[in-house]
């Protein structure tokens, strides 16, 4: 048989190519990433997880699989309701692979629940919220004075609503005084605006109600009145608060917390004073073409800035900075439980430390010397007054012979002890002489004597 050469064959082996980990799972996200740059994807929300940095992990599965998720902090942000565990939702966004663990995930830019509108959900999610808190009890509204002397006002200077209270407090009760809080009443800064005005009014004490009121719209218009912050501001005033927002059928969060509920912002006019005349002009014409220019302005301003925002290079930039905050967020997680490991075994260990030196506490054993000490105390005294008792009677024999071998008792029996000058004890008349001075010793007391005269022995 001819061999391969012969034959005019070549069967050279293909290159060899080895790659690294990180090269390898870099070229799978860009292929990954440019398959898929733009899908929808259902499924139901499990293992869920807000970073203090914003972002939004959680993974979306179904009877069959699963996959990761991360909404990035900047799309976090325009969620209208909480996403929680068991939720059933759709996501957008795009397929990549988080190159920390090699694992495949979808970086959301968008996130709806299936069935209700976001902000339906969010403003149900609100509500049980704080009914759940007894925001919404009818004992902890206050009541409305019947004939308020000042009334503040929240809205916005622009709007329909102002004028129409206006009109209705002028033509009803001319001697009621208004103060005008200016605040939006739709978009991402009115909530804090309107938070503001009723915070205002209720530091300042200078109303006796305050009228919160916009005009009617769709649910999206008076999404400003349905968060949190304002619903807490407006029961934790002490002014009374009217929600007068939209129109009879129009219900937000701040209907169920105010003090009172009005249909329109004129019957809150009318109820505020409890009169029935009518409505005079609702809206300044040029005020509202002005607005209409200054929101389309913004408008189109807006759509010029995103589609700059949306050129490739501060696309790559912002995938860049996503992916090392996720990996950052990632890192911080396991430093705060390692801390908090950590943290619970140093305590233990006091715990256990602190066990043993109470029960090796040095007054404890202090005490039980001391009660040893006092009883072997007690035992050395009566020892002691046992031995006195013995030697007493021998003792005193000895005094009683002692006594009366003394010296003192033979004076007391009238004898004398006489000393010459130098204090030596005279035994012999020879010792003395005629004019010599001499000390005599009696049983009670000392005399000096002059010798007169010395006689023999007797």
């Amino acid at each position: 048989m001819a061999d391969a050469a012969q034959l005019g064959l070549n069967f050279a082996p293909p290159p060899r190519r080895v790659w690294t980990v990180g090269d390898l799972v870099s070229a799978v996200r860009t292929e990954v990433e440019r398959a898929y740059p733009d899908i929808f994807v259902e499924g139901e929300i499990s293992n869920y997880r807000a970073a203090d940095s914003g972002h939004l992990y959680f993974t979306l599965k179904d009877d069959g699989a699963q996959i990761r998720v991360v909404m990035f902090r900047t799309q976090a942000r325009l969620l209208r309701f909480r996403p929680a565990n068991g939720l059933q939702v759709i996501a957008r966004g795009r397929i990549t692979v988080y190159e920390a663990r090699g694992e495949l995930q979808l970086s959301a830019e968008y996130l709806e629940p299936k069935g209700a509108g976001a902000l339906q959900l969010a403003f149900e999610q609100l509500k049980a919220q704080l009914a759940a808190e007894g925001l919404f009890d009818a004992a902890r509204k206050k009541p409305v004075p019947a004939l308020p002397r000042r009334i503040g006002v929240i809205t916005s200077p622009r709007g329909a609503a102002l004028q129409d209270i206006l009109n209705i407090l002028r033509r009803r009760h001319d001697s009621a005084n208004v103060l005008i809080y200016p605040a939006q009443v739709q978009g991402d800064a009115a909530p804090a605006e309107l938070s503001a005005g009723v915070q205002y009014f209720d530091r300042a004490g200078n109303v006796d109600v305050i009228i919160l009121a916009r005009g009617g719209g769709s649910l999206e218009d008076l999404a400003a009145f349905n968060q949190e912050g304002l619903a807490r501001a407006i029961a934790a005033s002490r002014v009374p608060v009217i929600s007068a927002i939209g129109h009879e059928t129009d219900f937000t969060i701040c209907d169920f917390v105010a003090d009172l509920r009005a249909p329109t912002p004129s019957a809150a006019a009318e109820l505020v004073i409890r009169s029935k005349l009518e409505i005079e002009q609702r809206a300044d014409e040029l005020r509202q073409r002005l607005a209409r220019a200054a929101r389309y302005q913004l408008l189109m301003a807006r759509q010029q800035l995103t589609r700059l925002a949306q050129h490739g290079a501060f696309a790559r930039m912002r995938d860049f900075i996503n992916r090392r905050q996720q990996l950052l967020d990632e890192w911080v997680y396991r430093l705060a439980s390692g801390q908090r490991d950590s943290l619970h075994r140093v305590f233990q260990r006091l715990e256990a430390a602190g066990a043993r030196i109470r029960q090796q506490d040095p007054r404890h054993r202090l005490a039980g010397i001391r009660q040893e000490l006092q009883a072997r105390t007690g035992e050395l005294v009566l020892a002691v007054h046992e031995v006195l008792l013995r030697h007493r009677g021998p003792l005193d024999r000895l005094a009683t012979h002692l006594q009366a071998l003394s010296p003192l008792q033979v004076l007391e029996r009238g004898y004398a002890l006489v000393f010459d000058s130098t204090g030596e004890l005279i035994k012999d008349a020879a010792q003395l002489h005629p004019g010599q001075t001499v000390r005599t010793r009696v049983a009670h007391g000392t005399f000096t004597a002059t010798v007169d005269k010395i006689d023999g022995d007797a």
